[in-house]
């Protein structure tokens, strides 16, 4: 039986992706750099080490520790002016906090999950939130939403983690976990192997579904 649902943060409940791709085409555009919507969705949503890309793709003078560095200086900026959350991200938790336990796991640091949380006022409907300091290996790996359902005390088999990138899809897939892939405009292409069913909208996840995911296992 489901008992636990694991929320990705970024993309999937926070709308903080804009704001990275804000943030990066901040700190290129010294070195002449504009990277657009298009570019970014592919080589940094869909794919692991866009910092590297932009620095081998147009030979920066920088080596990606130190973009990033300065990418993460404009990020935190820009959310703490505010963060939006993502379309039915709010009314997603009120529907499902009544009868499952909710956690987040995300690759995102402490100080910057604090920050966008507050802006989101989601906390109250959340019994653990599992930032980057709380585990070894980033998504991909399965660290997080292992984390993430021991911190809930199930195991993982009885999670259902709902992931808005190919690579968080593959975490939750490694943990153990029930998968629900969520097709934005930004991830619609991406590959979602593993996942147990995709959904195009927040709108879509509510007991019907999962109580569909758990008769399916």
């Amino acid at each position: 039986m489901i008992r636990g649902v694991l929320f990705d943060l970024d993309g999937t409940l926070a709308d903080t992706e804009p704001l990275q791709w804000k943030a990066y085409r901040q700190v290129l555009a010294p070195f002449g750099v504009d990277v657009g919507m298009e570019e970014y969705r592919v080589h940094w949503i869909a794919a692991e080490g866009g910092a590297e890309y932009a620095c081998e793709t147009y030979r920066l003078p920088i080596d990606a520790a130190e973009l990033r560095r300065r990418k993460t200086a404009a990020y935190r900026a820009l959310i703490a002016e505010g963060v939006a959350a993502c379309p039915g991200a709010r009314e997603a938790l009120e529907r499902l906090a009544p009868h499952y336990r909710l956690a987040i796991a995300t690759n995102s640091v402490r100080v910057e999950t604090n920050l966008v949380l507050g802006h989101l006022g989601i906390a109250p409907r959340l019994e653990a939130v599992v930032a980057r300091e709380d585990y070894v290996a980033a998504k991909p790996a399965p660290d997080a939403y292992r984390a993430a359902a021991g911190a809930l005390g199930l195991p993982p088999p009885e999670c259902v983690v709902i992931e808005d990138t190919a690579r968080g899809v593959r975490a939750g897939v490694a943990a153990g976990c029930v998968v629900v892939a969520l097709a934005t405009p930004l991830t619609f292409d991406n590959d979602f192997s593993g996942a147990a069913t995709r959904i195009t909208s927040l709108d879509e996840l509510g007991r019907p579904l999962l109580r569909d995911l758990s008769a399916a296992r």
